[in-house]
């Protein structure tokens, strides 16, 4: 197996290009999911407040035998506390029982409640403090992303966004590319592969590279300059998902996975969720 890749974000930070999710996770399975992706070979972890299993993470992390400077772990701000980021960022840390994380992430811009410029800068904070490593956002739309910057001179290194081959968002990576801002994929299969994995074109493909529906997608986004971060609770499928290095899509093949794009979003749009 091919080593895996990893991104160099543009403060300098190395994060793995694939790591595992937890959302939707009990704290008990959290924790028996990232022992297992520790074990597979996942350096990275993604987590949230809202998940409500970031006890579960800490769990995994004390358990291990790997060290910490070779995990990179991240959590998010969830909306109701965009006012209090730093109170919310100590409770994650307790629960995840570390000192810092690698990557903070503000979880929705919540634009009618308009506090996300003020829950910015608090994270900016954050992170003199030392308390992360790194700082960027979610589901964060070209209009909230120019008036972060504008307002604190601060560029998140990271937009975590909704996107799975049926919502590619390409005028948006686009422009975080152009701002050397990192695209992450949420919900990269599009939550188990709905209205995806019976694409003739990802059929094909995974009998062609001898890999399933799953392999091929998730290839997909590391191929397209993603990071990636599938959630899985269960152990082979922890494995499946990444056991993808030993293959890469060709051009083509992507640009044919590229057009199933139906612009179709299984979340919430990020101008209307507050």
């Amino acid at each position: 197996m091919a080593e895996q890749p990893i991104i160099k974000l543009r403060d300098g930070t190395m994060m793995p290009q694939l790591g595992l999710g937890v959302w939707q996770a009990s704290i008990e399975e959290a924790k028996n999911a990232a022992l297992k992706a520790l074990e597979v070979g996942y350096r990275s972890i993604d987590t949230a407040a809202i998940y409500k299993n970031e006890e579960g993470i800490g769990q995994a992390l004390q358990q291990t035998d790997l060290p910490r400077e070779e995990i990179f772990v991240t959590t998010k701000l969830w909306n109701d506390d965009q006012l209090n980021a730093r109170a919310a960022m100590e409770t994650s840390l307790k629960k995840l029982q570390l000192e810092q994380v690698d990557l903070y992430l503000m979880h929705w811009p919540c634009p009618g409640k308009d506090n996300y410029v003020e829950a910015w800068k608090q994270i900016i904070d954050l992170q003199k403090q030392g308390l992360t490593k790194s700082i960027g956002v979610c589901n964060f739309h070209e209009t909230h992303l120019k008036r972060l910057i504008d307002e604190t001179g601060v560029t998140p290194v990271v937009n975590q966004i909704e996107l799975h081959p049926m919502l590619q968002q390409r005028t948006l990576h686009a422009w975080n590319a152009m701002h050397q801002i990192q695209t992450e994929s949420w919900s990269p299969l599009a939550q188990g592969g709905k209205g995806v994995f019976d694409q003739q074109v990802i059929k094909d493909l995974a009998k062609k590279y001898d890999k399933t529906p799953a392999q091929i997608v998730i290839r997909w986004h590391l191929d397209s300059g993603l990071v990636v971060i599938p959630k899985s609770v269960t152990p082979a499928r922890i494995e499946e998902n990444f056991a993808v290095f030993d293959f890469r899509l060709e051009k083509p093949e992507i640009s044919d996975i590229a057009a199933l794009d139906s612009g179709n979003r299984l979340g919430p749009n990020p101008d209307e969720l507050d």
